[in-house]
């Protein structure tokens, strides 16, 4: 296996250097899990502003968002941003930690980038089991799960 992965801290936030080891944890088993053997992933956690600006940007939605992923080529693989407080916020919301929610972030971005989606009821159920097994496996499952 060849995977390059970067992290980027778009907030400076000492919180957000302390994550990267679980970012990098989650996201090279994720890769393994899913079969895939090489390749180069960034990934960056941002503010709102940031992220509302890209979402502008690249998918012409003027709201922020939590993830949001984009394919760099076959041999680059992608890259995936996370908007630093919507993963806080969601965490408090559905009352699980902030490393679940980051992971299922991060899990939910990867899977776009390896061609998994969720606009149809069926895809969607195939893509949440697959979250959910590989956050199984890294003990970043739901609160009471």
């Amino acid at each position: 296996m060849s995977f390059k992965i970067g992290f980027f801290n778009g907030l400076n936030d000492k919180k957000i250097d302390e994550k990267e080891k679980l970012l990098l944890r989650v996201a090279e088993f994720a890769l393994t899990h899913e079969g895939h053997q090489a390749g180069e992933l960034s990934i960056a956690l941002v503010d709102d502003e940031d992220m509302q600006r890209l979402n502008s940007e690249y998918r012409g939605l003027g709201e922020t968002t939590d993830v949001l992923s984009f394919p760099l080529g076959e041999d680059d693989f992608g890259e995936i941003i996370i908007s630093w407080p919507r993963a806080k916020e969601q965490a408090r919301e559905f009352g699980h930690s902030l490393d679940r929610e980051l992971g299922f972030l991060l899990v939910h971005g990867i899977l776009h980038l390896l061609g998994y989606d969720h606009q149809q009821e069926d895809e969607r159920e195939i893509m949440r089991g697959k979250e959910e097994e590989i956050l199984s496996r890294l003990v970043l499952e739901r609160e009471g799960s």
